[in-house]
């Protein structure tokens, strides 16, 4: 059994349970290492490892930064209102709970804690984000400022890759030429959970793709979209730099009143798929769901669109207004 531990079940002889320990800062650095290679061993994608890096260096550090010694339900709780005062969006208050508690379990499966702060701590609440889409009129407005941006083939043939497919930005960012079939029109791409799955696109997307690949010679191996500046011009494109690209082609574009970012072309991709007469459930798969709850939010909207389209051009309304 490890030092670290927190409430130890062995006995003293004649006093009854030992005292509990808390688990210290510094202990908790040290175990969570085995947490990371537990990932590693479950093939866990580079982005969710990334990710629990990120958020536990920020744990450790408000930690040492306000005086808590030991990983204890006050030191956790301190942490989440520091955090949701900083302005962060719930959703991301939320995976700090979920993963951090998540570490505290796993130490629990290797017997360095006993028990598991978070547990005495209610998940924060998400509240339900009202989805909004880009509108067909600012989808236009993108494609026109991506063909007059720094780099107009890449970001032409990027916001058609997002529109066409739906996928994720750590998905559209990791694909390598290996990945592309534009003979067939499709693409495979690497998901949560590592789960690959095959996207289709159209011959508009396919040909935008063919034009920004004819710019330079490339292997199997290399990165479909790259980055343009910088240090690291060349290499693959981030997740950040998708983001900042979008955002550069909304301000070009004058959009307003829509929150600019790659999953708002996700969102506007299932939407406007579902308009089309999509199925749901092919909709599911392309989006890499194993649910149909998120879906079913899409659905809903594209729903209400139809609805205030029929208010609108209802024909027995038009009959009437006709008299």
């Amino acid at each position: 059994m490890r030092k670290a531990q927190l409430g130890s079940a062995k006995t003293q002889r004649g006093t009854g349970p030992a005292k509990s320990k808390t688990l210290s800062v510094s202990d908790l650095e040290r175990e969570a290492q085995a947490w990371f290679l537990d990932g590693e061993i479950r093939q866990l994608s580079r982005n969710t490892l990334a990710l629990r890096r990120v958020l536990l260096d920020r744990f450790l550090r408000f930690l040492r930064e306000n005086g808590h010694t030991h990983v204890d339900t006050t030191a956790v709780r301190a942490f989440l209102v520091s955090i949701t005062k900083q302005g962060l969006r719930p959703k991301s208050v939320k995976n700090y709970y979920v993963d951090l508690s998540c570490l505290l379990r796993f130490l629990q499966t290797e017997g360095v804690v006993t028990t598991n702060p978070f547990d005495a701590i209610s998940r924060p609440r998400v509240p339900v984000d009202q989805i909004q889409p880009f509108t067909v009129d600012q989808v236009r407005a993108l494609l026109t400022a991506a063909k007059r941006s720094r780099n107009p083939r890449r970001d032409e043939a990027l916001l058609l890759l997002m529109l066409d497919t739906a996928a994720r930005a750590s998905e559209v960012c990791g694909l390598r030429m290996s990945d592309l079939d534009l003979a067939n029109r499709r693409c495979q791409v690497v998901g949560k959970g590592n789960k690959r799955r095959t996207l289709p696109f159209s011959a508009q997307t396919a040909r935008a793709l063919l034009r920004y690949l004819s710019q330079q010679e490339r292997d199997p191996e290399d990165a479909v979209f790259l980055c343009e500046r910088g240090e690291r011009t060349g290499c693959a494109l981030s997740r950040y730099g998708l983001l900042d690209m979008v955002a550069r082609l909304s301000r070009s574009a004058g959009l307003q009143g829509v929150r600019p970012s790659p999953h708002t072309l996700r969102h506007t991709a299932a939407i406007f798929y579902l308009r089309g007469g999509g199925n749901v459930f092919a909709l599911k798969e392309l989006l890499g769901h194993t649910e149909l709850r998120m879906v079913n939010r899409y659905l809903s909207l594209s729903q209400a669109d139809v609805e205030a389209q029929h208010r609108q051009f209802s024909p027995v309304e038009q009959l009437r207004k006709s008299r």
